[in-house]
């Protein structure tokens, strides 16, 4: 139970940053999205993992690294932490006055890169033997949502997170029209990451 907890608490502070950042209008709101990410990674790793996302679950479960019988009590948790971070945010700031509605090819392009390349450094810098116990992953893991966020932010939100694009159509700054896409194609893209990771035999 203490690992489902901490996802759900992980999350919450994710999309509670998501929230406040965005609706608030920061400029700067990659660089604080991907410090709360990497705070939150750092404070709840040796629990949970510290997926925080549903599409880092399915790569990790992919990798042989998650139990299966912990991917579907992750993916509630993380969920509802979403989701009761959104309604925290939206009592504290109100809703976006208007969701975004982005180009669907861009869209999934753009969340299918951006997730495999979070997928592929979760991978590779939280599940290898190389880097057990060490002391960086949290950073590495934040700056990679940090960099796609400026990167595509304006093209497809940088959600990255079904669990996020889920809290960020709670709170008004997603189309719920588009939700779907999100959930498919972080999945595919985390999917992918773990295909590639696994043929590499990364950890041999």
């Amino acid at each position: 139970m203490k690992k489902y907890i901490t996802e759900l608490i992980g999350t919450f502070f994710l999309v509670y940053a998501v929230g406040h950042n965005v609706i608030g209008g920061n400029p700067l709101a990659p660089i604080g999205i991907g410090l709360a990410l990497a705070v939150m990674i750092y404070a709840g790793g040796h629990i949970s993992g510290a997926h925080f996302n549903p599409a880092v679950t399915v790569a990790v479960w992919l990798r042989g690294k998650c139990d299966t019988k912990d991917v579907v009590p992750y993916i509630l948790c993380q969920v509802g932490g979403a989701l009761l971070a959104a309604m925290a945010v939206s009592w504290l700031r109100g809703k976006a006055t208007a969701p975004a509605d982005f180009v669907l090819s861009k869209l999934i392009v753009a969340e299918i890169i951006g997730t495999f390349a979070l997928a592929w450094v979760v991978l590779n810098v939280a599940t290898t033997k190389a880097n057990t116990n060490n002391s960086f992953y949290g950073a590495a893991i934040g700056l990679t949502v940090t960099m796609g966020a400026f990167a595509v932010g304006n093209i497809s939100g940088a959600a990255f997170n079904p669990a996020v694009a889920t809290g960020a159509v709670a709170m008004n700054i997603l189309k719920s029209g588009q939700l779907w896409a999100y959930w498919v194609f972080c999945i595919t893209g985390a999917g992918v990451a773990a295909f590639v990771f696994n043929k590499l035999k990364v950890d041999e």
